[in-house]
Formats: structure tokens, C-alpha cells, sequence
């Protein structure tokens, strides 16, 4: 029942997001603000907790969420051989820039410590 209700609260977040980002026309997707709204929820120990359980219940069952993926790779395997090349390109480029990206935020954000 508390992962129900955590997952309730995703669904209302999620909904609040959407609902803000368009009432307010923010240049920002609405499951964006949703995980904003998330984030500042989960200072709240009876947002947390319910949360939480949701949490628990959907990585023991990730497996499942990659089965409509699999569906729709086998439903396209024409445009895969065609552009599959193409594709890997971009997901390996978009992976490393990401990481690098990543790693210079690290390095602009850790305080700097003087030499030994």
C-alpha cells in the first residue's frame, strides 16, 4: 500500500509539473518541473518514506520496462540495419561528451587543494 501511494505522488508531481509548465510557459519540459517539484518533496518524511517503497518496487522489477524496448527494436529491425551505424555514432559521441561534460563540472566545483 506505501508503494501505491508513492506512486500516486509520483503521478501528482509529474501532473504538477506539466500543469505549471504550461500554465507559466517555462522553456522546460513538464516532467522536468515534476522532478523539481520531486525533489523539493522529498524533504517531507511523508513524501519520502511512500516514495521510497515505489522506488524499491520499480528497480526490483526494471527488468520488465525493457521488454516494450526489445518489442520495438524487433518491430524495426529495417531502419536499424539502415541507420544502426549512424545511431551508434551518435549514442557513443552523446556518451563521451556527456561524461566529459560531467567530468569538468567535477573539476570547476570540488574546492581546490594546494599541492603536497
Amino acid at each position: 500500500m506505501n508503494a501505491l501511494r508513492g506512486f500516486a505522488w509520483l503521478l501528482v508531481l509529474q501532473s504538477g509539473g506539466e500543469l505549471l509548465a504550461h500554465a507559466l510557459q517555462l522553456p522546460f519540459p513538464g516532467p522536468v518541473v515534476g522532478m523539481v517539484l520531486l525533489l523539493l518533496a522529498l524533504n517531507l518524511e511523508w513524501v519520502r518514506t511512500p516514495v521510497a517503497a515505489c522506488a524499491e518496487f520499480l528497480l526490483a522489477h526494471l527488468s520488465l520496462l525493457f521488454v516494450p524496448v526489445g518489442v520495438g527494436v524487433m518491430t524495426h529491425l529495417s531502419l536499424l540495419s539502415e541507420f544502426g551505424g549512424r545511431m551508434l555514432v551518435v549514442v557513443v559521441l552523446s556518451t563521451l561528451i556527456g561524461l566529459a561534460v560531467t567530468a569538468l563540472v567535477l573539476r570547476a566545483l570540488m574546492p581546490r587543494q594546494p599541492p603536497q
